[in-house]
């Protein structure tokens, strides 16, 4: 991992086409913005997490939703 410090105003570019710029500094809140272009996928990582889990549990079926198809299958004619 790089460390930098960085000021308001100033920005750290990465490859040719993302740069990241320190937009405001408040106590212990950065706010930042990127710049880079469509294809580029730029998410929270909070929310990459929250995605991650969601996706888990949809793709996980409950117990009860496992014994209702099981009961489903073994009453069919």
């Amino acid at each position: 991992m790089l460390v930098l410090s960085r000021r308001a105003g100033e920005s750290v570019v990465i490859g040719e086409d993302v740069t990241i710029s320190v937009l405001e500094v408040r106590g212990d809140v950065v706010r930042i913005g990127i710049t880079a272009p469509r294809s580029v996928a730029v998410h929270r990582a909070e929310l990459l997490v929250q995605l991650e889990q969601s996706n888990k549990d949809a793709a996980s079926p409950s117990d009860d939703t496992v014994d209702s198809l099981l009961h489903a299958l073994r009453d069919r004619p």
